[in-house]
C-alpha cells in the first residue's frame, strides 16, 4: 500500500511536470484599431494595386507583420509594421534593426506632434495630428529638415477597424469583408 502511494505521488509529479503552460497573448480587436492587424488582412484597388499582410518577423525581438503591396502590376513593396503598447504604428528594418519610423500615435491628442525618426535627417518627418475622432484620426507630414521639401505637406488618414484611409475597393480584416 505504501508503495502505491508513493508510486501514485510520482506519477502525479511527473505528470504535472509535462503538462504544457499555454501562453496566451490578447490580439487587439481589429474593430478598436486604427490599423488592424492579423495575417490575411488586404486592402484592394484592383488585381494588380493592393497591399496584404502575409507574415510576422521578429525585429530586435518585437514582432511586426509583413505587409506586401503590389502597385500598378509591376512594383512591389514590403513594410514592417506593428502597433506598439504604447498604440504607436511603427516600422522596423531588418537589416538596420535600431532604426524605427513612427508613422503615426493613435493615443496622440489634436493638435500634437511628434518625428518619425526623431534624427534630425532630411528623412525625419514632422508630423501633427490635425483631425482626431472616435473613428478617424489624421496626420499631416512635413519635411522640415529638407532643403527643398519643407513645407510641401501631405496627409495620412487611419479609420477605425479599417486601417489607411484610401480608395479601396475591398477590404478584408479578420477574415471578414468589411467592404
Amino acid at each position: 500500500m505504501k508503495n502505491a502511494c508513493l508510486l501514485s505521488f510520482f506519477v502525479l509529479i511527473f505528470f504535472s511536470s509535462c503538462q504544457q503552460k499555454v501562453m496566451t497573448t490578447k490580439e487587439p480587436n481589429a474593430a478598436e484599431s486604427f490599423m488592424p492587424m492579423q495575417i490575411g488582412n488586404s486592402w484592394k484597388m484592383g488585381d494588380h494595386t493592393y497591399t496584404e499582410i502575409q507574415d510576422t518577423l521578429r525585429i530586435d525581438n518585437k514582432l511586426y507583420y509583413k505587409f506586401y503591396s503590389l502597385v500598378g502590376g509591376d512594383a512591389t513593396d514590403i513594410k514592417y509594421l506593428r502597433v506598439d503598447e504604447n498604440n504607436e504604428l511603427q516600422q522596423a528594418y531588418p537589416d538596420q534593426v535600431k532604426r524605427i519610423y513612427t508613422h503615426a500615435k493613435f493615443n496622440a491628442n489634436l493638435n500634437d506632434e511628434f518625428y518619425t525618426l526623431g534624427d534630425k535627417s532630411e528623412n525625419d518627418y514632422k508630423v501633427k495630428v490635425v483631425e482626431k475622432t472616435d473613428k478617424k484620426m489624421t496626420f499631416e507630414f512635413d519635411m522640415v529638415y529638407h532643403p527643398n521639401l519643407k513645407g510641401n505637406t501631405h496627409k495620412i488618414s487611419y479609420i477605425k477597424g479599417v486601417g489607411l484611409d484610401e480608395d479601396w475597393k475591398s477590404i478584408k480584416i479578420d477574415g471578414k469583408t468589411v467592404k
